[in-house]
């Protein structure tokens, strides 16, 4: 068995944008959710500007009751779910609450961590003796799978509901692992997607690294610099993204919008092996991982129109260029236009693949290429591979027929996806 995988929903909280006509706006024009984090601030972090998506009460409880909400202390399950259910509404899929599961149906929802603040509030209690007061959602929100089981709640869904974790390649993965069960024919559609928590709980690890960039806590939309000269290091962020898949008969039958097709892509490690650690890629499995992303795709370098980077504004950057100039067999002029989505959300982690796949394959739906920001003064040694053409700085409309998206994480993990335009 070997069906057509389409997307059919999308949706997406993020740092400049939170629902899909606040982000297409906000990504076509260089809008950027990165703001100064007076809780940073107060905490002396070395870098104190962040993105974080905007959840007011009243959103949340379009999403949530009232009696959910009690005790409720978890962004990445909130964020998540409200992607979801958005991706699910878009998709053209009931709410209707119906006591048999829907058998066809799952969700692949993946996170780094889960209610990180619930957690610590939870400690917190139980060193004062208060463990009774926890609450009985304590467990649900804490749990790495809280939001697959979540929106398989919500949803009532009956098919496979599961949460993957590879960090920063985790939103990549979950859309290949639900690629794969509805092509084999498993599932008839699958909600795939990825969150993350805010705050200092989730991005002190990497302000102690070094990592993130503490050159523009005053200047904070200019901080997260990919491909630029300038980059600092990176900005932290979160969010969700969420992409409702479903097999091509299925969507067809029921006549619903198709945003684009799955054409294919990838999943490999380099092992921390050569040059790749905990914390580095090894580039001979990000080319490898390319490579068999097109093999797996059935097409070739030359058919990529538009890439969706990794790219973090650290000086993994020009490697990365590097990579998929070698990987593509293009250089030059030739190589493929190129952008980062973390010159306006910063990295959002666990989240960044599947809100960084949202903007490719709205590009693909819309026709046209999002444009770069804060590279003005690009890398020379990125600038020795590509033409500076390929990296736009100014909104590009165009018909864009096939999108290569990767992720690459902390583990030596790697993750590309092959989008294409649909055509019947």
């Amino acid at each position: 068995m070997n069906k057509r995988v389409v997307i059919t929903g999308l949706g997406v909280v993020a740092p400049n944008g939170v629902g899909l006509d606040a982000f297409t706006h906000a990504i076509k024009n260089g809008i950027s959710g990165i703001k100064h984090d007076s809780e940073l601030e107060r905490l002396q972090f070395s870098c104190q500007i962040a993105g974080k998506p905007k959840i007011s009460t009243e959103l949340a409880t379009q999403y949530f009751t009232e009696l959910e909400l009690r005790n409720f202390n978890s962004s990445g399950i909130l964020y998540g779910v409200i992607a979801g259910i958005d991706a699910w509404k878009d998709a053209g899929l009931s709410m209707k609450i119906k006591d048999e599961p829907d058998w066809d149906s799952g969700t692949i929802f993946g996170t780094g961590t889960s209610g990180i603040d619930k957690f610590r509030e939870s400690i917190y209690k139980i060193d004062d003796f208060q463990t009774r007061k926890l609450g009985s959602t304590a467990v649900a929100q804490t749990m790495n799978s809280g939001i697959s089981a979540y929106l398989g709640g919500k949803l009532g869904l009956g098919n496979q509901v599961t949460t993957n974790s590879s960090a920063c390649t985790t939103g990549t993965e979950s859309i290949l692992m639900a690629f794969e069960r509805i092509k084999s024919g498993q599932a008839k559609r699958i909600l795939a997607g990825s969150t993350s928590d805010s705050g200092p709980y989730i991005w002190g690890g990497f302000d102690a690294m070094k990592v993130c960039t503490f050159k523009h806590n005053e200047t904070p939309e200019k901080g997260s610099r990919p491909m630029s000269a300038s980059a600092s290091g990176f900005v932290p962020g979160s969010g969700a993204g969420a992409i409702l898949l479903e097999d091509l008969h299925t969507a067809l039958e029921r006549g619903a919008t198709i945003y684009g097709e799955v054409l294919g892509g990838n999943i490999n490690s380099g092992g921390q092996r050569g040059l790749g650690t905990m914390t580095a890629p090894n580039p001979i499995a990000v080319q490898k991982c390319i490579k068999s992303a097109l093999a797996n795709s059935k097409i070739t370098a030359n058919e990529i129109d538009a890439i969706n980077g990794h790219l973090t504004a650290t000086s993994k950057d020009s490697l990365e260029i590097q990579n998929w100039s070698e990987a593509l067999g293009r250089k030059g002029i030739d190589f493929p236009y190129i952008n980062s989505l973390k010159s306006i959300v910063g990295h959002c982690l666990s989240a960044a693949g599947s809100i960084e796949c949202v903007a490719s394959i709205l590009q693909l739906y819309h026709g046209f290429i999002f444009p770069n920001s804060n590279c003005e003064d690009l890398h020379t040694e990125i600038t020795t591979i590509i033409d500076t053409s390929r990296i736009p700085q100014q909104l590009i409309k165009k018909e864009v027929n096939i999108v290569a998206k990767a992720s690459f994480g902390f583990g030596d993990v790697n993750g590309c996806v092959i989008f294409k335009k649909y055509k019947l």
